[in-house]
């Protein structure tokens, strides 16, 4: 993907150009297939940026953790919070059920 920051944008405006085309091929009126070529956009391009952000965060997320645990390791590698899986501070839940 690399740095272009309108990868939504794109698909946005793919998901305009074939909503555009099907509402055409249906009979729709020019307004109709306009708008419903508006709610595609809008809606495609949301749900392409929210991925690419998802993606992006968990991304940063698990450099900040990989950062994290070199870090103590480096410090004192005779440390038990030294572990790869858990973040620096991170206890066990006292709590049964769904815990990290």
């Amino acid at each position: 993907m690399g740095k272009f920051r309108g990868w939504h944008i794109v698909a946005g405006i793919a998901a305009m150009v074939l909503t555009g085309i099907l509402g055409t091929a249906m009979g729709l009126n020019n307004t109709a297939a306009f708008m419903s070529s508006c709610v595609a956009f809008v809606a495609v391009s949301l749900w392409t940026d929210s991925r690419i952000s998802r993606r992006r965060r968990e991304t940063a997320r698990e450099a900040a953790r990989q950062t994290a645990n070199e870090a103590i390791r480096a410090a004192d590698p005779d440390n038990p919070r030294s572990e790869p899986d858990r973040p620096f501070g991170a206890d066990q839940p006292k709590r049964e059920g769904r815990g990290a």
